[in-house]
Formats: structure tokens, sequence, C-alpha cells
């Protein structure tokens, strides 16, 4: 990375100097109209050399402009007080890494530590519509993943879905209760009879024990209700797979707690012969309190008093298929920060079996989609939105914009429905609860997903009808904003290595939505197609063209697409 190069060339100044050498950071200044890169560690060497920061500044400076690289590297370094030490990047040193940037394969980016991931996204479960709720983890998870690949990592996804809960037994005990047969099973009916059986469960103990004995009764191969479940798992998990083609999110295995089971009676002997299972009251536990815990984790329940298996119970089976079948370096869940808890006990019995001796687990939980008023998004009627519906919603909204968003093809616009919910996500840390507020990520003005896909457009419609040479950049940068681009173009490799190693999306999309910005101050500043200078013209021509690739490349990490036209 180009701070890391410039960090290096500091420790050699620093120990020519016979200063401590350690922890040399250069960061990219946020003061642009000063410098390009700064840095601050003249304070720290004070105090270690009893000496004022300017002073040993001073000292940098000198040597630093006697070594014979700081004339291709420098246009100036400048020493400000009370310590500060700025760089400012000479117009060839620039140009020099943009092109190797631009010839070699991924920006010339070296992404290090290749390993083999699994990533747990998606998870909802079936029998039920998939609803606003469900929208983070698919988007979050898989815009995780498509930046793990591209880093080179091998990487196996599964949407790990909820197929064998109580839900089941809930959704079976109402088809019966209306007496639809298997084979007339509908969509419409799961929608109706789940929430109306969840319902009366709250309120009805003895329906709910029923209920309760069918899943139990389910997992334990009952060849009525397997029939059932076959058939409700084929017809909700058709239309699971609907919304995620929609919003372009694919997962390698397709697989459930169901697939979780044969796995069992092996992970239980490994249990057994580690002294791990407790009985506590019928129930067989998992104890994974640790000294150093400043609040009590409640026990893992392995297996309840009458012979049902829970979530805890599949995850673990699901982990032991898992170190079994791809001996897996790392395994990432995406799901709901309310998850923590269960996830640390399962993570804290995998290191009980001795799992994570060889395997990283990392559980990302994220926040609500809330709306304008601060709590969980809802529809205008008040309830809980299907994704159907909040698609919908912002398809409406967009075309409600502007007229001549009504005459976009049906494949535009489901382009544009998807760039702007996911851009809304994603430019935000998935940790914290965000505001979805439609009508503000539909415009074209402002962070949002519209509006990186018109800048992309509008460089586009520039570059289509001009030749776009095929040469490196020339050693020159021609004004303010030319320089703030090529700027802002290499910080791309820092970004991009930053938001991998940290799984962090947000990272990403505002670096791109910085980059878009400083693309439309350029354009604005200098219409190239009136430019008569011929050897400029080229100039801008490859950077906007290289700039637009770069565009094209970091939103397909977002699972963002680009459509035809806006």
């Amino acid at each position: 990375m180009l701070n890391q190069q410039l960090a290096k060339l500091l420790q050699t100044v620093l120990q020519k100097l016979n200063y401590p050498t350690e922890n040399v950071e250069v960061i990219v200044s946020n003061r642009k109209d000063l410098c390009d890169y700064q840095y601050d560690g003249a304070f720290k060497l004070a105090k270690i050399l009893h000496k004022s920061p300017l002073e040993i500044g001073s000292e940098i400076v000198t040597v630093l402009n006697n070594l014979p690289e700081s004339s291709d590297l420098f246009q100036k370094v400048e020493l400000l007080p009370p310590g500060f030490l700025n760089f400012t990047l000479s117009d060839s040193f620039i140009n020099q890494i943009l092109n190797q940037m631009k010839n070699e394969e991924k920006y010339h980016i070296k992404f290090p530590n290749k390993k083999k991931i699994i990533i747990d996204y998606g998870g909802p479960n079936i029998a039920k519509p998939l609803h606003v709720g469900h929208l983070r983890s698919a988007i979050v998870g898989e815009s995780i993943k498509r930046m793990l690949k591209y880093a080179g990592n091998e990487v196996i996804s599964d949407v790990h879905l909820g197929d064998y809960g109580l839900q089941i037994g809930e959704v079976i005990y109402g088809l019966q209760e209306k007496e639809i047969p298997i084979d007339k099973i509908t969509l419409k009916d799961l929608e109706e009879i789940y929430p109306n059986i969840s319902e009366r469960c709250k309120k009805d103990e003895d329906l709910k024990e029923k209920c309760a004995l069918i899943t139990k009764q389910l997992q334990e191969n009952n060849p009525e209700y397997h029939a059932y479940f076959e058939k409700i798992k084929e017809i909700s998990g058709n239309d699971i797979l609907r919304i995620y083609e929609y919003l372009d999110v694919s997962f390698d295995l397709w697989k459930g707690e169901s697939d979780a089971y044969p796995f069992i009676t092996k992970l239980t002997k490994i249990l057994e012969e580690k002294h791990l299972l407790e009985e506590s009251e019928g129930a067989k536990i998992i104890s994974v309190e640790k000294e150093t815990d400043k609040k009590a984790l409640p026990p893992l329940i392995y297996q309840k008093s009458n012979g049902a298996y829970l979530y805890g119970t599949t995850d673990l089976a699901t982990i032991y298929e898992r170190m079994e079948k791809y001996h897996p370096d790392e395994i990432i869940y995406v799901t709901d920060y309310r998850q923590k808890m269960h996830f640390d006990a399962v993570f804290r019995v995998c290191e009980k079996i001795g799992y994570t001796k060889t395997t990283i687990f990392e559980h990302l939980g994220f926040g609500t989609v809330n709306g304008r008023d601060g709590k969980p998004f809802k529809t205008r009627s008040g309830t809980s939105p299907k994704l159907d519906t909040l698609f919908a919603e912002v398809k409406e909204s967009f075309l409600n914009s502007s007229d001549k968003n009504k005459e976009m093809s049906e494949k535009d616009l489901d382009i544009i429905v998807n760039a702007i919910i996911k851009f809304a996500d994603l430019q935000n840390n998935y940790e914290k609860d965000y505001i979805f507020d439609i009508s503000k990520f539909a415009s074209v003005v402002g962070k949002t997903g519209p509006y990186i896909l018109y800048t992309y457009l509008r460089i586009e419609s520039i570059l289509k009808n001009e030749t776009i040479p095929t040469k490196d950049l020339n050693k020159s940068i021609y004004e303010e904003c030319d320089r703030k681009l090529r700027l802002k173009l290499l910080e791309l490799e820092q970004t991009l290595l930053y938001a991998v190693e940290n799984k962090s999306p947000s990272v990403l999309a505002n670096y791109i939505y910085d980059l878009c910005v400083n693309m439309n101050a350029f354009y604005e500043k200098n219409h190239i197609n009136k430019l008569e200078e011929k050897e400029k013209k080229e100039n801008w021509l490859i950077l906007l063209s290289f700039s637009n690739k770069v565009i094209k490349d970091m939103i397909d990490l977002l699972g963002i697409k680009i459509p035809e036209r806006m």
C-alpha cells in the first residue's frame, strides 16, 4: 500500500537518525488543501527523545529531502507547527502508481492470507414469507462473500434454512386442522396459517405442546409429517429462491437444520467422550461458563427433556459436518446481533471440542432496519412488510420522483430498486441500526444508489462518443479537481484491503460515493468533449475510463448492477 511505502521510507530516515522505528504510520490527509499524506509521529518521538516535535520534524525533513528517491516521490515535504509532517506527492509518481493499477489484475492489490471460508447468511425460516427483517442478512452477507472471493479466498456460502423448528409443527397442525391435502397446499395457505397458529400458540399452552410434539415426531422421521415437511419446503423454498434471485443473492449450499440431523449421533459421541454433556431436569446441557465472564452465560441446551433438539444442537451438528467435509480456516455467521449470546455459547462448545485450534469462528451481528420514526420499518398500514411489498414501495417512490423514470424498462427499474435498497443499507456500519427513508434513498441526489448509477452512466455517455486511448497516463496533472480524483483512486488499495480484512462493506460503499463525488466535480469543471488540447483530452479520457471501471467493479462487490439507462 502507498501509505505503507511512505512509512517504510520514513523508517529508513529514522534509522539514519538513530531514532526508534516502531509503529511508523502515514495516513491519508483529510486536508487536501495542505497535503496528500501526513505523519504525526514526531509527537510520540518527542516524549521518548525529550526533544520538541518541531526539532525532530526538522531533522526528519532534512534527511528525507537528501534521499535520492524523494525527488521522484514528492512534490513537496513540509513541516508545520507544532510538528506535523505533510507530504505532497509528485504528479509523475501519482500517475506511475495509477498506470500500475490500470494495467494489472485487480488493480495491483496484493491480498494476503488466502483461506477456505464458509459464510452462513440468509437463514430464513421456511413456511413464512421473507419480510424486511430478512433483508440485512442477505445484503450484508452477499457483499462480504463477494469481497472475500475477490480477495482470492475459497468461499463456500450456505443459506442454512430454518426448516425443522417449531414453526413447521405449527404449520403442519394448521394444515391438518383445515384438512388441506398435501398435494393441494399453496403458498397462500402457508402465509395465512403460520401467523394464525403462531399467535394462538402464544395464548394456548396445550396447542403449543401439540405443535411441539408434531415437531419432535417430524425430527424422529414420522412419515406422515415428513411428507408435509417436504411439500412445505418445496413451496416455501421456491419462493425464497425467487426473492433471493431478485436481490441477486446466491448460495453454494441450500442446506437447513434438517440436513444436520444425520450428524447428531456422531457429534453426541464426541461430546460424551469429552464428558461435555450434563443432565439437568431430564435435559442434556453443555456448560459454557468461563471464570472471566462478567455476566453468566447460560448453558447450551443440547436436548430437551422430551428428546427434541434445538438450534444449538443443529448448529453444532452443522459445524461437525463442515469440519469433516471442508476443513475450513474460518466459519462466519451473518445474523441479527440479538443472536450474539447463542453464538457465544456455540463457539465455546467448539472450543471445548477442539475445533478452534484450526478454525476461526466469527459472528457478524447486524442491527435493525428502522423507519423515519426510529422504530423497526413498517408499511403504510403499520405492519412489518414482506420483501415483495418493500420492493413495490421502493419502485413506486422512484417512479414518482421523476416523469422520465416512468419510461424506463422493468429490467432497469429492478436494478435501480436493488441499488436503492442495497446502498441505503451498505453505506452504514452493519452493526448499527439504520433509518431507511424511501424518498431519500430513491433520489439521484445525495448519498444514494441512484446517485452512484447516475454518475457511472453520465461518464459512460461522455466516453461512448470518444476513442479511448490504449496508452498510459502521462506524467501531468492539469488542475485541482483532476488531482483530487487521481488521489482518490490511489486510496482504492488501502480501502479494499481494510474492507476485506474487517469484513466491512460500508468502508467500500463510502469510498465509492466519495469517488463519484470527485468524478462529478471533475466533470463539472472540465467538459472533455469540447476540449481541443489533444494530449490533455486523451489523458482525461483514460482517467475517466479507469475511474468508471473502478466504480463498476466495486459496486459489483456490493451486489449492485448497472442499468442501461436512467
